[in-house]
């Protein structure tokens, strides 16, 4: 027997759990919570990454990439890909950027010419102080703490969810962000995010 067996007879449980205690019919209206979650989870990640470039002038992939750096030390561009989960071809036009803007620069290893390390400058190093705590970060200790049938019902579900909306076969990387990873930040006024969030009943992250 498959070892994900107990996990799926739980997660099987739990899903007729909720639909006899919401009464989730095809006639119930259970379209409508759907696509509002999913309206939420979107808006979510959209005043984030408003905020951020608004207050860091960063995007995502950017801080993360950043963060990275900072984590690991002298790090090349190849493990900085596998770190962020990333191309290597889409990490270099980061730092292409970060590096135009004085928060990184590059040296080529002494003992290996072939390798290229990545440092952070002084400027970057404050800009991450008062950064605020990326969108996915804060999601990841929330997932982290869940048991391990709700974690895989949470998986299945929106692989499923996927699937359904014909993405299953997008590209993807792991980050939880909006159009192109190795964009330039598109800039917000702060009062336009609080009133997008507040239409549509969304709390902006706070950093922590």
């Amino acid at each position: 027997m498959s070892s994900l067996a107990p996990l799926r007879g739980r997660a099987t449980e739990w899903m007729y759990c909720i639909i006899g205690r919401y009464k989730l019919t095809s006639r119930g209206g259970s379209i409508e919570q759907v696509l509002v979650a999913l309206r939420r989870v979107i808006r979510a990640t959209d005043l984030y990454s408003k905020r951020l470039a608004k207050t860091s002038g960063l995007t995502v992939p950017q801080i993360l990439l950043l963060q990275a750096i900072r984590d690991r030390g002298q790090v090349t561009i190849g493990e900085l890909a596998a770190e962020i989960s990333l191309s290597q071809a889409t990490v270099t036009t980061i730092i292409d950027r970060l590096e135009k803007r004085q928060l990184v620069y590059r040296v080529r290893s002494s003992t290996d010419k072939r390798k290229v390390h990545a440092f952070l400058t002084e400027k970057a190093v404050d800009v991450l102080k008062n950064a605020p705590t990326p969108l996915q970060q804060h999601f990841s200790r929330q997932y982290a703490n869940l048991s391990d049938w709700e974690q895989a019902m949470i998986v299945s579900a929106l692989q499923r969810v996927a699937q359904m909306m014909d993405a299953e076969h997008i590209d993807a990387s792991p980050v939880l962000d909006l159009g192109r990873l190795d964009s330039q930040p598109s800039l917000a006024e702060p009062n336009d995010l609080v009133a997008g969030a507040t239409a549509e009943g969304i709390e902006t992250p706070s950093a922590d």
